[in-house]
């Protein structure tokens, strides 16, 4: 059974800008971008546990990371009983573990 997926407005901000750079190299990379999170999403939706999980934060928080195919990004989300939260769309190499502080509720 699938469960719902909400973006953190960080997380959505993120996305967003890392698109229309995309997009703004030249035409194409940005809506491929915008469906490799698409895909990355739907299969977290059906296979939540199937991310990495994220070593040094609380073991009572079901923290993952899952990687955006064909791109250096990954989401960091968190798994709840009725849904998912998505914390971050991180660049792999910028700022490790930057978004850290946003597994708050």
């Amino acid at each position: 059974m699938s469960r719902p997926v909400f973006f953190d407005r960080e997380a959505s901000a993120e996305f967003q800008e890392a698109a229309l750079w995309y997009e703004a190299q030249r035409p194409g990379p940005g809506l491929a971008f915008l469906a490799a999170v698409d895909r990355t999403v739907d299969h977290l939706s059906a296979w939540p546990e199937t991310g990495t999980a994220v070593p040094g934060v609380s073991a009572t928080l079901s923290l993952r990371k899952l990687p955006v195919s064909r791109f250096p990004y990954h989401l960091a989300y968190v798994v709840a009983a009725d849904a998912i939260r998505v914390l971050a769309v991180a660049h792999d190499r910028r700022r490790p573990g930057y978004w850290k502080p946003r597994t708050k509720p």
